[in-house]
This record gives structure tokens, C-alpha cells and sequence, in this order.
């Protein structure tokens, strides 16, 4: 058989771009992987590489009036070095952090596609390796820009993405994962040249200021970047391809709109959205009823056309009456309201209610060990505060069965849990795993914002003695064509719907624990952004002195009798094995003996928990007495529990065992017994029982504990 012939393959479109970015190197390369999508680059930042591809399809989604774009992180476990965890060793459904750093990179990019666009997009980011200095969330973000913006799919870009810390006061760009322990900001931001698309943020209640500056700077930053990612665009992008527009006949609209625009603007005109809703049908049918001779597809086209009518009139309201639609002004927070521990038994509730948005959270106290265990390319293992949401259909009055969380509901429980966690006590102040699950009850706008209160009220229900009480809530935006605009503070489902932005910010008295932004339009100045900052910081001043703190004054004192005791101690490493006993057999034998539930950590540290302190404190002074150590001199109280005879004259005996705590004993001489020389030990009036006093001399020649009673009786 003949040897096969094949020529060496050449890659005649290679190239490689490269850009230092916070002191790193920054490597685009195309033309050489993934050639079959419409848009690809392997994207290089430091030793962190993610692949990314951007693919169409070729004709517009029948039936559908939005933009089917998919964003996928996709982690590779051997991009860390790891063997994915569990029985089937490879990697199954995305981690949640996976799943918001989609949500990330989704949300800047999507606001710049046509709104008429409605051919599929996905983009399926790949990472392959982690380098701990350079964030692979970060590289995902610029290699999704670029690999979208050198395609020939119609896109508005391209953005670029930073990520801010703040290290001993200072603002620092991309920092390194040392420098990330230390900072008490953690910002992501993506932007255009001229204005900021997204922004992502937890901080460790860091003042308004601080925030502004930090945004501003990721901006100027991703400025410079932006002028290299164009630079490639130039070189190797491609003409993007014409698409059929979906936009609605302009003619039809017109004349639907002044068939039914007194009707919808009388319908909208109300505070209660079950009214509004209802008001809406008889609306629909003579739409339907009067148009669809003449407009055979308006059925199809309903949703949209509706959507579009109200988001006219709503606009308009905003813009130029500054008429929101249940009759509050623009800085008016809806009606507030709040209680605690209306679950009798749960360890601490929470109910917050703002307009028709309502969130009931409930809090759990657990042992540290029910921590969670996480399994991804980060160094993170573990989690000790976990934040679930909620939102069943009955909280929007859909009829729809339950289903587990999608992305929505992992984003905002994430958002509610960044909120809180630079409030929460340490581990040391606070030996506990909390859990806390927001389920949303009633639905009508910033119901990630509602639980961030609602979870404030449940952790000092709960007694858990948070740092200061946290408040979230939303400032939205409504822009016109000529430059013009205004914030709303406290947006509704409409107001969010038919704006043009959700800014989300949580925090305290003293500073922002979080922001999560949300933009339909093509960018945010940094006038917007200063007065969202103000507004919102009113907002949640108001809410956490006027509603939680007239709800519950500060955390309870205790826990909730429910909830398990706990009381932490430290031994000596090197008697853990003792502790622990041959086979776990001490360490069972105190479990099964208290009812407590026993940790131990390999530095020595020991949490116990139980069901009331008698249990727990049962556990440690069993514990206690294993790891204790008499001190030389000391004198102790004892009880004989051995005789200990001769074997050479039976007619001595060598001296006594006593217990000097409990399962600790050690040896009495006979000739430190008494003042006198005596052969017995019951000469001495001693028998096995009796209680005695003992001073221990430390250890003897042979390296026994030595002690003695006649000494304890001298001293």
C-alpha cells in the first residue's frame, strides 16, 4: 500500500494583534481557528485563552418579535488543570457563575443589534485556560466584541470591557488575583467610545464618589482599547449582510395608533396592574375586530403591535408631561412596607413590599460544613452564604406550573447575594452557613431590589448581627431623539419595560454594596450615571430608616430557638488525633452521647453545634477534658481509681491512679502520698473513690505525668 499524500496545511489569513492592557499582554489571533463561524478569535490575556465564535443563521426566526441571541460561557475544567467533579467526569450544565458571566457579556451587547434583526446569534465563548491575574470574564467580553465586530453579522460595535478594583484606597485596573483579596471593589464595565453600555458591581460599601470615579476611569481606559479593536475591525472585518427588516408597516401602525390611542392611554392610566391588564382586552378585540380584514397578519403581529402602542404613549408621558402612569412625580418612591417573623418556625423572615412588588425571604442557619461546594476553574471550593430567588407565575398572575431557576432567577438571587455579603459577620463573629431564599410573591418591577430589603429584614429577624442594614433600589431613564432626558427613581414593570434603562444600586448609609445595570438604548454619559448615583443613594436612605429600621431596630439578640447553637473552641493541632480517636471513635462517642454535631478544622479550630446550649455545652467540656493539660504546680481536685500494687512485695503497694479531669488520669507515687513513709495506700485512709487533692510535678524521669497528694496537702 502506497503512503498517503497530504501538504502541510497553511493558514493564509492568520493574524495577530497584539495590545498591553493593565501592564499585560493582550494577543487577538484570527483566521486560524473555528474558520466556519461567521466571526472567531482565540483571545489571549496573560495566560488566560477563550475562544470565541459568533454565528448566524441565515434567515429570521419565523413568528417572533425580539432578537434570539444566546451568550455562552463555556467553562473548560481543564482550562484550571481540574478533573470536573461527581460520577460522569465531564462537564454537564453551566455553573452558575457561568451562567452570570453570560448574563454579562449579554447584557452590553445586545442593546447594539437592529431592532428589526431577527435572524438567530449565538455566541459561544470557550474558556481553555485561567490564568488567576487575568479575569477569563474580562477576555471573554473583548473577544466577543471583536469576534461579533470582524463578522459579517449586523452589529453597532464594538465595546470594549474593564474590570476595577479599589486596593488600599486606590483605583486599580484588571487587578491581580493577589490584589483582589484586598479589594473592597469588585467593577465590571463595558463600553463604546462615547458612552458606558453596562455596569456590573460589588463593593464593600464604597461612597458614591468612589463608584464614579472608578466607572469613569474603567471608561477612559476602554477608550484606548477600543482604538486597537478597531484597528483590527479595519484590517480583517467583513461587510455585515443584509437582512429582511421586521420592523412593522409604519402605514398600518399609524392608523392603529389613532384608532386606539384615548383607549390605551385611559387603560394605562392606573397604579394597579390587574386593572390595567383587564382594561386592555376589550382594547385588543376592536383592534382585531376593525383591522384584520384589512391586515390579514395582525393576529401574528399583535403582541408587538400592543407592545409598541404603549411604549408611544408611556414615552410620551414621561418625556414631556413627566406623567408616570400611577400619578407619582419623578423622584416618588411607591407605597413601602415591611414586617418580620411571620414564619413562626423558619430561623428569621422577611416580607417588603413596594407597590404591588412583594418578596417574602426566609432565613436558615446551618453549620459551616453545610456550606456549599462549588466546582470550577476559579479557586473558589466553597460558599457559606447562599441567596436563592423565586419569582412562580402566580406573581405576575400567570398561569404556569413551576420549573427550576433559569438565568433570570440565578442572576438576581446573585445580585441579591452580592448586596449583602460585605454586611455579614465573619465566621469567627458569626460561626454559621446562612441560606437565604427570596420567593417573590407579587410581581410589578425591581424584584431583585425588593429582595435585598426583604433579605435585610429576615437576617436580623434571624439575629444574624449584620454590620449595618442594606436597602436596593432602581432608577430608571427615558431619553428623546434630540439629546434630551430624565430619571425616574423606583421604576415599575411599565416604566422598566418601555424605558430605557433598570440601574439597580444596594447599600448602606455609608456606601454601595452593589450595582447591576440594564440599558435598551446604545449608552449611558456621565451625567446619567452621576444623577442615578444621587437619586438612588436618596432612595435607599429613606427605605432603610423610615421602613426596615421601624420594622426591627436592629438584629435580635439570639437566634431563634430553632435554630442550632453554636459555640466554637481552639485545641492544639497535635490533639485533634485525639479528639478525633482511633476510627472516629471518640468523635462519635460524643455525638451520640450530647446530640451535638461536631467540625473540626486541621488548624485546630471547633465548631459545635446543637439543638440547645446544654448539648453543645455538654460537647465541650467533653472535648476539654480530652485536650487538657495540667499545668506544673497546679493543684487539682482528683479521685482515686486504681491501686496499684507491687508485683515484687506483696506487701506493698507502688502508688495510686487518680482522674484529675475527666478521662485524664495520672499516677501517685506511694511515697507521695503521705508525710509519712506508709506501705499501703489505704494507710493513708485512701482507698479506690476517694476524692483527693493532687499537685502535679510535671514529668518524671521516664517521661510520666508525676503527682503528688502529700504536696497538695503542704501547699
Amino acid at each position: 500500500m502506497s503512503n498517503p499524500i497530504s501538504t502541510p496545511i497553511e493558514f493564509k489569513n492568520y493574524k495577530v494583534f497584539k495590545y498591553t492592557y493593565a501592564g499585560r499582554p493582550l494577543v487577538i489571533e484570527t483566521g486560524k481557528m473555528a474558520g466556519l463561524a461567521n466571526g472567531s478569535v482565540l483571545c489571549r490575556y496573560g495566560e488566560t485563552v477563550v475562544l470565541c465564535c459568533a454565528t448566524a443563521s441565515e434567515k429570521p426566526r419565523d413568528g417572533i418579535d425580539f432578537l434570539p441571541l444566546s451568550v455562552d460561557f463555556d467553562e473548560r475544567m481543564y482550562a484550571a488543570g481540574k478533573i470536573p467533579g461527581g460520577y460522569l467526569k465531564r462537564e454537564g450544565k453551566p455553573s452558575e457563575k457561568a451562567v452570570l458571566t453570560s448574563r454579562v457579556i449579554d447584557r452590553p451587547i445586545r442593546p447594539l443589534f437592529p431592532k428589526d434583526l431577527r435572524n438567530d446569534v449565538a455566541l459561544t465563548l470557550t474558556v481553555m485556560s485561567v490564568d488567576p491575574d487575568c479575569s477569563p470574564e474580562i477576555t471573554a467580553m473583548i473577544g466577543a466584541s471583536v469576534a461579533l465586530s470582524i463578522s459579517d453579522i449586523p452589529w453597532n460595535g464594538p465595546i470594549g470591557g474593564a474590570f476595577m478594583g479599589l486596593v488600599d484606597g486606590k483605583i486599580v485596573l484588571n487587578p491581580t488575583a493577589e490584589e483582589m483579596k484586598k479589594s473592597d471593589l469588585q467593577l465590571t464595565v463595558a463600553a463604546s467610545t462615547k458612552k458606558v453600555v453596562m455596569i456590573e458591581a460589588g463593593a464593600n460599601q464604597v461612597d458614591d464618589e468612589t463608584m464614579y470615579n472608578a466607572i469613569m476611569k474603567a471608561h477612559e481606559e476602554i477608550k484606548d482599547l477600543l482604538v486597537f479593536i478597531n484597528g483590527i475591525i479595519d484590517e480583517v472585518g467583513k461587510p455585515k449582510f443584509e437582512y429582511p427588516s421586521c420592523e412593522l408597516d409604519h402605514d398600518m401602525f399609524d392608523e392603529i395608533f389613532a384608532f386606539c390611542e384615548k383607549d390605551v392611554m385611559a387603560a394605562l392610566n392606573t397604579d394597579d396592574k390587574n386593572v390595567r391588564d383587564a382594561a386592555m382586552v376589550p382594547v385588543k378585540d376592536a383592534i382585531l375586530e376593525n383591522f384584520t380584514e384589512k391586515y390579514p397578519d395582525l393576529p401574528t403581529m399583535m403582541e408587538e403591535l400592543i407592545y409598541k402602542i404603549q411604549k408611544k404613549i408611556v414615552r410620551r408621558w414621561l418625556l414631556v408631561d413627566k406623567k408616570r402612569v400611577d400619578g407619582r412625580r419623578m423622584d416618588e418612591i411607591r407605597p413601602l412596607g415591611s414586617e418580620v417573623g411571620i414564619l413562626p418556625r423558619t430561623h428569621g423572615s422577611g416580607l417588603f413590599t413596594r407597590g404591588q412588588t412583594q418578596v417574602l425571604t426566609a432565613a436558615t442557619l446551618g453549620t459551616l460544613s453545610e456550606a456549599q461546594m462549588l466546582d470550577g476553574i476559579d479557586s473558589e471550593t466553597t460558599k457559606r452564604y447562599m441567596h436563592h430567588y423565586n419569582m412562580p407565575g402566580f406573581s405576575t398572575g400567570e398561569a404556569k406550573p413551576v420549573r427550576s431557576p433559569g438565568r433570570r432567577e440565578i442572576g438576581h438571587g446573585a445580585l441579591a447575594e452580592r448586596s449583602l455579603l460585605p454586611v455579614l459577620p465573619s465566621e469567627e463573629e458569626f460561626p454559621y452557613a446562612i441560606r437565604l431564599v427570596s420567593d417573590v410573591v407579587s410581581s410589578n418591577g425591581s424584584t431583585s431590589q425588593g429582595s435585598v430589603c426583604g433579605s435585610t429584614l429576615a437576617l436580623m429577624d434571624a439575629g444574624v448581627p449584620i454590620k449595618a442594614p442594606v436597602a436596593g433600589i432602581s432608577c430608571g431613564l427615558i431619553t428623546a431623539e434630540d439629546g434630551s432626558w430624565d430619571t425616574m427613581l423606583d421604576i415599575q414593570g411599565l416604566e422598566d419595560f418601555y424605558g430605557d434603562m433598570d440601574f439597580k444600586v444596594a447599600g448602606t448609609h455609608a456606601g454601595i454594596t452593589s450595582i447591576q445595570m440594564d440599558l435598551k438604548i446604545d449608552g449611558l454619559t456621565p451625567e446619567i450615571i452621576h444623577k442615578a448615583l444621587e437619586m438612588t443613594h436618596i432612595g435607599r436612605d429613606y427605605i432603610i430608616d423610615e421602613v426596615i429600621l421601624k420594622a426591627i431596630p436592629a438584629p435580635r439578640a439570639e437566634v431563634s430557638k430553632y435554630a442550632p447553637k453554636m459555640t466554637t473552641m481552639k485545641i492544639d493541632p497535635d490533639k485533634i488525633r485525639e479528639v478525633i480517636g482511633k476510627g472516629g471513635s471518640v468523635i462519635q462517642k460524643i455525638v451520640a452521647d450530647t446530640g451535638a454535631k461536631v467540625d473540626i478544622e486541621d488548624d485546630g479550630t471547633i465548631r459545635i453545634a446543637a439543638v440547645n446550649s446544654a448539648q453543645a455545652d455538654a460537647a465541650k467540656a467533653m472535648i476539654d477534658a480530652i485536650v487538657f493539660e495540667p499545668e506544673v504546680g497546679a493543684t487539682y481536685n482528683a479521685t482515686v481509681v486504681k491501686i496499684l500494687a507491687s508485683k515484687i512485695n506483696d506487701k506493698e503497694d507502688v502508688g495510686c491512679f487518680v482522674e484529675y479531669a475527666p478521662g485524664k488520669e495520672g499516677m501517685v507515687h506511694i511515697s507521695k502520698i503521705a508525710n509519712r513513709r506508709i506501705n499501703r495506700v489505704t494507710d493513708a485512709g485512701i482507698d479506690v473513690g476517694s476524692a483527693v487533692k493532687v499537685k502535679y510535678l510535671g514529668l518524671d524521669k521516664k517521661g510520666r505525668m508525676d503527682f503528688s497528694i502529700k504536696d497538695a496537702l503542704e501547699g
